[in-house]
């Protein structure tokens, strides 16, 4: 059982940036996959923010716009991946949650969730 935290979520104000962190109990280079999703007010399940892949590769939904706000980076030495987030909105308030898979959804094992709240 992988075991995954979370770290980073804050309160912070409309323009600013957050990084998150996920840190894995497992050497992350043996997973297909690890990424960020989050839920938000606005969404009624959770959402796919970014994936990325042992070779560096990135993923962002075709339909994403917020990959020219959002990045997404791993450090395999310290087994944690990131999400880079700026000009954060209002509309960015909620829980994101990290992830690992081997390819399916079925073998997705999740972190707690990071609250992350964008107001005034």
């Amino acid at each position: 059982q992988v075991q995954l935290v979370e770290s980073g979520g804050a309160w912070v104000q409309p323009g600013g940036s957050l990084k998150l962190s996920c840190l894995s109990s497992a050497y992350i280079r043996i997973f297909t996959n690890m990424g960020w999703f989050r839920e938000t007010r606005g969404t009624q399940q959770r959402e796919w923010v970014a994936s990325i892949r042992p070779d560096g590769e990135i993923l962002f939904p075709e339909s994403n716009s917020l990959k020219g706000r959002f990045t997404i980076s791993k450090e395999d030495a310290k087994n944690t991946f990131y999400l880079q987030m700026t000009a954060l909105r209002p509309e960015d308030t909620g829980v994101y949650y990290c992830y690992t898979d081997f390819g399916d959804r079925s073998s997705a094992q999740w972190g707690q969730g990071t609250q992350v709240t964008v107001s005034s």
